[in-house]
């Protein structure tokens, strides 16, 4: 059988419990509690000419290590707001946030539409 070559990283993380913002040192930059700073990053990022399962089992892994992180949703919206175009960020691959990011700018298009027709009726 063919072992991914990141099969002795494929274990997440013991979850950290979730400390919700407003109780965590806001002095203190979000990436300092990021569970990941304990991982090694070739399981965040992806190594020249990585086959196709491998890389789904890679990512599959660094989402399994997000999912426990306390400060996954801080580190989904810098790579969205970045934009990062390479890794796993906020358990997202790089495809998964352009896909939210693309649904993002569409909703707000349709809000500025919607705003725009009701402008326009309580106008005339």
């Amino acid at each position: 059988m063919l072992q991914s070559p990141h099969s002795s990283l494929q274990v997440a993380a013991v979850p950290a419990p979730r400390v919700p913002a407003r109780e965590r040192d806001q002095d203190a930059p979000w990436h300092t509690e990021a569970v990941c700073r304990r991982d090694e990053a070739g399981l965040f990022f992806a190594p020249s000419k990585e086959p196709t399962a491998a890389r789904l089992s890679r990512e599959e892994a660094a989402k399994r290590v997000c999912s426990g992180c306390p400060v996954m949703v801080e580190c989904r919206e810098h790579a969205l707001l970045q934009p990062e175009p390479y890794g796993v960020w906020g358990g997202l691959t790089a495809a998964e946030r352009r896909v939210v990011l693309a649904r993002r700018r569409r909703r707000e298009m349709e809000l500025k539409k919607t705003a725009r027709a009701s402008a326009n009726r309580m106008a005339g």
